[in-house]
């Protein structure tokens, strides 16, 4: 360790790590990330769910290369009239060199005469900027030369997956461009120095490009296809974590630069003492990430492996880089508050120290007042929960595709923008349409396409898309066309896909988050040596995630309006919560435990406590404020996550690590180790006398033995 340390900061060997450092960046952004262009997010259910199933048959098909794109003629609930209809009718044919044959079937007009609907067939593409150039031609020939008042919607699959892709166009310069913007201020509000906040940021913005390339590359390998909204939670992950990571390192750094004459020699007592807490609170991260290999779905998988491998990233770069970056400068980069040698830290006698001497003395009180406050957040939001979002309701700004599909549901059938996919034996095709009519909430059922062995049938429900009713109409579909024997009846279409897909979110949710706990258990055990610790540290992380899971519900119902939780939201949180929360008790305990060792528990929770608690407050704020930046993209999902996390990591910087931990620690004793014995019961006594409530621990007493400056005192 130490040999590794003094050659990543030594004058004639530190160089050596940039050099390296750069060469290897400037290789992996000329071979690139291999990526053909944007993608937006797709479903990812496994082949043997049923509307994957049915999926694959449709490719059969002869019409298998073809989707459809709907436009909706109206002129806002008023009757159309017959230049109306004649208008619609020449630009349904004109929209004839857009379609798979050449031809365009004739509007259709709802019974109350508000509202035409022309189906135009298409040719299927995969890339989104081609798609969204397709799209905005039809728009253009659609609304050409239409009477006053009329006007044309585009919706339907290619509507909705047009409106999707332009969400996340040029998503990753928006979310890049406003974090570093974000982390740029909150840097410089930490340093209060007008040039220090460049280095960390110039190396996080390098780990989070090549993160990017990197996750791609290993993605690509997996045969897993990075869409927009996993490469922007992987760039805010990394900005993030490697911002935090930073500002752990540059606090002891600053600290040992008071210690020592030498920076280079400071630099590297720093990354001897922050260097482990670094890679185990990032190794817990990278492991809890990881098991979402274990997901069903592509699209959790995905994010599993592209945001560990970014976080792995920023590990690297902030153990190797920036070590070697910041010696190149000498103590004037802390302009205006520069760390001058042999000065004194007032750690000991600031904010942190005072309030964990206070907790120290009332630590059952603090304890009951921080679990009433988590369990109050839990009980008053999370109960009301609503979980699942139609596709209609994942904007934050309702676009082109959403009002048109409303209008359709308003006009016709609710489920006719939108029918359910039976694929059956071609022999039994119209007992089984006839089997499906008698299916409470079908409209009707149309056999079509037909391949001479299998047969697609067409089925239109009564309820509108992704609802409740249409899950439950499937539902009793599949039970009784299943039934219909020498059929073997598949059920699928847009409807169904959603229900598999949160079924198996749910199943990846009841798997994966007892996993996560379990992984994270193990890491706190062999990390601390301990049994009672890790317990109480997890409860604690599990409390504060559903505070901010309560919470977020209640501004989620009264604030935004959001009608209901996307139903990957929840696991997403926890993860990055639960692996981030454990973070900075990590960066905590991990402290207490060495100053423990020499002072007892109670002393050592308040030394670890005053030398911490700065620069974890402020690696707090700054992470919280960097998922809050998911929330420029107008997509609920993501916003969502960022809200949650973002309240979080608030509640377990500023309450949880704060004072409930350091309650619980003091509460617990010398047990708090268990079944590690850190002292001998003379020293025990000795310790505990100290800092017994009848006799409060004295500032001198407390005084951290290696003080940390950091960014709040």
């Amino acid at each position: 360790m130490h040999r590794l340390t003094d050659f990543i900061t030594a004058k004639k060997t530190s160089w050596i790590i940039l050099v390296i450092a750069l060469a290897v960046s400037a290789a992996i952004f000329a071979l690139g990330s291999g990526s053909t262009g944007e993608s937006s997010p797709g479903v990812g259910l496994p082949d043997s769910a049923e509307s994957s199933r049915v999926a694959a048959l449709q490719d059969d098909l002869p019409a298998a290369d073809s989707t459809s794109a709907l436009l909706v003629f109206s002129r806002d609930g008023d009757e159309l009239t017959e230049a109306d209809i004649a208008a619609v009718t020449t630009n349904a044919q004109s929209l004839a060199d857009e379609s798979v044959d050449g031809f365009v079937p004739p509007p259709t007009v709802s019974e109350d005469g508000t509202t035409a609907l022309v189906v135009v067939p298409l040719d299927i593409i995969d890339d989104v900027t081609e798609q969204a150039d397709r799209a905005a031609q039809m728009r253009d020939i659609a609304n050409a030369d239409l009477p006053d008042g009329l006007d044309a919607l585009l919706t339907g699959p290619e509507g909705f997956a047009v409106d999707v892709a332009a969400v996340f166009k040029g998503a990753d310069f928006t979310l890049l461009l406003t974090t570093v913007i974000v982390v740029a201020v909150l840097l410089l509000v930490t340093y209060r120095s007008p040039w220090l906040w460049l280095v960390p940021l110039a190396v996080v913005g390098l780990a989070d490009g090549l993160a990017g390339i990197v996750a791609t590359r290993i993605a690509a390998a997996a045969g897993i296809t990075l869409d927009a909204s996993v490469t922007g939670i992987l760039s805010v992950l990394v900005f993030g974590a490697g911002t935090n990571y930073a500002l752990l390192l540059i606090a002891r750094y600053r600290d040992e630069l008071r210690l020592v004459a030498d920076r280079r020699v400071a630099m590297a007592q720093a990354l001897r003492g922050a260097g482990p807490a670094i890679i185990a609170s990032g190794s817990t991260v990278v492991l809890s990430l990881l098991t979402l290999l274990f997901a069903q779905l592509t699209g959790n998988r995905a994010l599993g492996l592209a945001c560990a491998a970014g976080v792995v990233v920023a590990m690297l770069f902030a153990l190797f880089v920036l070590p070697a970056a910041l010696v190149l400068f000498g103590r004037g980069l802390f302009w205006p508050y520069v760390p001058r040698f042999d000065s004194q830290n007032t750690a000991h006698r600031g904010l942190w120290f005072r309030l964990g001497t206070a907790v120290s003395r009332k630590p059952v009180a603090v304890a009951v007042v921080g679990v009433l406050l988590l369990g109050g957040l839990a009980v008053a939001g999370v109960p009301q929960i609503k979980v699942g979002l139609a596709q209609t309701e994942k904007f934050t700004s309702v676009p082109e595709a959403v009002v048109g599909q409303e209008l359709i549901a308003d006009a016709f059938s609710a489920g006719s923008g939108s029918p359910v996919v039976v694929i059956a034996n071609a022999s039994s095709a119209d007992l089984v349409a006839a089997e499906a009519e008698r299916v409470d909430g079908v409209v009707s059922a149309t056999v079509g396409d037909s391949t001479g062995e299998i047969t697609q049938i067409d089925v239109v429900l009564d309820a509108a898309a992704e609802t409740e009713e249409s899950f439950a109409a499937v539902a009793a579909l599949r039970t009784a066309l299943h039934d219909v024997d020498g059929a073997d009846a598949l059920v699928g279409g847009l409807d169904a896909q959603t229900l598999d897909a949160n079924e198996a979110q749910q199943a990846d949710q009841d798997l994966l988050i007892p996993l996560i706990l379990a992984l994270v258990f193990i890491v706190l055990v062999l990390l601390l040596r301990s049994l009672v610790a890790p317990v109480l540290l997890l409860l604690t992380v599990v409390a504060s995630f559903f505070g901010s899971l309560g919470a977020s519900w209640l501004l989620f119902e009264t604030v935004f309006g959001f009608p209901a939780i996307d139903t990957n939201v929840i696991l997403f949180s926890f993860l990055f919560l639960v692996a981030l929360g454990v973070d900075y008790n990590i960066f905590l305990v991990t402290r207490a435990r060495e100053e423990a060792v020499a002072h007892g528990t109670k002393t050592g929770m308040i030394r670890a406590l005053s030398s911490t608690g700065g620069v974890i407050t402020s690696a707090g704020i700054l992470l919280a404020a960097v998922f809050a930046v998911l929330g420029v993209l107008p997509l609920i999902t993501l916003t969502q996550i960022g809200i949650i996390v973002c309240i979080g990591v608030l509640l377990d910087t500023l309450l949880v690590r704060t004072v409930l931990v350091p309650a619980l620690a003091f509460i617990a004793g010398e047990k708090f180790w268990w079944p590690s014995k850190l002292h001998s019961p003379a020293h025990l006594a000795t310790a505990d006398d100290r800092t017994s409530p009848q006799a409060p621990a004295s500032e001198e007493s407390v005084r951290p033995t290696e003080p940390v400056s950091t960014a709040t005192e």
